[in-house]
């Protein structure tokens, strides 16, 4: 009877999985919106101190209301330390100072490319194999890149190289290298206690900058609206939607969370279009799409998405 009812509520549990996932996209495709509406003001070293400390905060409160151990075994900090350097400090500094130069849309387009990095250093550490699917994947979204860095940014090849899709190619590549050594790490602790030691170095790292440049004098030029998203993204950036994420996963299989992934450039799309109202070129929106099937190929989920490819011989 147990076994019945349990399987019975499994769709449910899938449905809000699926939410849970779609939500978390949802607010990482914002998030550069929102980054990108507070960089007229506010430098990108006092943006994070900002982000990561309000971040820091909800999560501890988050901790204490859902009665989760804070402790940690101290032979484990050394891997928070290292990841919270990859994947908060340095992955939040490349994408804001380069989302100073280059245009929130384009930034959510290149993001999409991750996957491919990830797939490069697999095969290198983790001795996954190379397919020709894989090839075709990672050819179509390069391809994706140099459509939206130059036809898209209406410039030409060598004024595409400038700083900020440098940065965005660079952050890419930071993500990847941090997912595969978060894959190996295999720390015990639940997503949620990571995300919040993660979140606590972040803040720690940053706040140094923030005396350095003065940044509270920066702080008391903001309105409400600013005030507004970076409440955004310290709550719901940093913190809800890192622990859905966690939460999706803990029913789904990580193929099938990772599919929502194609849908955060179409998010920070409509949020820039909306809030930001920046112009969308129809050439840059035709790179961004190449780079997504070319990641589809790369994660090798041609037939979970596009089910015509699917072998219908009997």
């Amino acid at each position: 009877m147990i076994r019945k009812e349990s399987m019975m509520n499994f769709p449910m549990k899938k449905s809000a999985a699926s939410l849970y996932a779609l939500l978390s996209i949802t607010f990482w495709g914002v998030s550069f919106v929102s980054t990108k509406a507070v960089l007229d003001k506010l430098d990108p070293y006092t943006l994070l101190v900002i982000r990561f400390g309000i971040g820091s905060a909800f999560l501890f409160v988050l901790l204490v209301i859902l009665r989760e151990k804070i402790k940690i075994s101290l032979s484990y900090l050394p891997h928070l330390i290292i990841l919270g350097i990859l994947g908060v400090f340095i992955h939040q500094v490349i994408q804001a100072t380069a989302l100073l130069t280059i245009d929130a849309s384009a930034a959510g387009w290149m993001i999409s490319f991750s996957p491919v990095f990830t797939v490069i250093l697999s095969m290198i550490f983790l001795n996954e194999k190379l397919s020709l699917t894989k090839v075709i994947g990672m050819i179509l979204a390069i391809f994706g890149v140099f459509l939206i860095t130059t036809v898209g940014a209406d410039q030409d090849l060598e004024g595409s190289l400038h700083i900020g899709y440098f940065l965005m190619i660079l952050s890419t590549l930071n993500w990847a290298v941090y997912s595969v050594l978060l894959k190996k790490l295999r720390i015990p602790f639940s997503p949620l206690v990571i995300t919040f030691y993660m979140s606590f170095l972040g803040f720690l790292l940053t706040l140094p900058f923030l005396l350095r440049n003065r940044g509270w004098e920066a702080m008391s030029t903001l309105d409400r609206t600013e005030w507004g998203h970076l409440f955004f993204l310290g709550i719901f950036v940093s913190g809800v939607a890192y622990w859905y994420w966690a939460k999706a996963l803990s029913v789904l299989e990580a193929s099938q969370v990772s599919v929502f992934l194609y849908l955060e450039p179409l998010a920070t799309l409509l949020a820039a279009i909306f809030f930001l109202q920046e112009k969308i070129m129809l050439i840059s929106v035709i790179g961004g799409i190449i780079i997504i099937i070319g990641v589809i190929f790369v994660n090798g989920q041609v037939k979970r998405i596009f089910p015509f490819f699917t072998d219908k011989r009997k």
